[in-house]
């Protein structure tokens, strides 16, 4: 996930968002959601993809026996809804805001189709944007399934360090400043916060990485 705006050195925001485009300025409109606001519930017509503007978005869905699963975490920048692009009718999943200044742009599917269709290098953007993120959600799923919980953590970490690191030129560590918190984690890596607590302060006991809310620092 590029959370910072870009993708793959595009700019999200500005590719995707009505204003940019004199045909759809007219309709360009933010929407403010506060905590625990649904922005869609699963069964729910799929006719809009969304841009977070600021803020954070959980998606998700509720299994048979009304368990929440988290698929995924998304940040400022960020595009979600993806799949009523490919013709998804009817949303198999939630987006829920997980903060009280969560402003999401909303696109009209057969909008963005009308810019896909206009522009090659777009479409093609958009496409690999979806595909890169459907492949992401199936590794993992497969890290869910298959593996223990300290794993799934130091996956996540790795993932994190590719979306959100960088390299600290006096010691060398890798330093990953992430919009996360720690039920935010356990959540993603499908343990509990008091477990995921313990597999943390083991990697610092073992000098292997050093954390505080916002930084995880792994060390050289």
């Amino acid at each position: 996930m590029d959370s910072y705006w870009f993708f793959e050195g595009t700019d999200l925001f500005k590719l995707l968002c009505p204003h940019k485009f004199k045909a759809y300025k007219r309709d360009h409109i933010f929407n403010a959601y506060n905590k625990n606001d649904y922005i869609y519930f699963q069964e729910d017509s799929a006719n809009k993809v969304y841009l977070i503007e600021k803020g954070k978005v959980k998606i998700g869905y509720y299994s048979e026996n009304g368990d929440e699963v988290i698929n995924a975490i998304l940040t400022k920048g960020e595009l979600f809804g993806e799949k009523a692009i490919l013709g998804e009718n009817k949303r198999s999943e939630f987006a829920q805001s997980m903060d009280n200044t969560t402003s999401i742009c909303p696109v009209g599917v057969q909008t963005l189709h009308e810019l896909m269709r206009d522009n090659q290098s777009f479409t093609l953007k958009i496409y690999k944007f979806i595909g890169l993120r459907l492949k992401k959600l199936e590794r993992r799923l497969q890290l869910l399934l298959c593996k223990d919980a300290k794993t799934r953590l130091l996956e996540f970490l790795y993932d994190l360090q590719d979306d959100y690191g960088h390299c600290c030129p006096e010691t060398g560590d890798m330093v990953i400043i992430h919009p996360f918190t720690q039920k935010d984690i356990a959540s993603l890596i499908g343990t509990s916060r008091p477990t995921l607590n313990i597999m943390m302060n083991e990697l610092k006991e073992n000098s292997l990485l050093d954390f505080n809310r916002k930084e995880i620092r792994i060390k050289k």
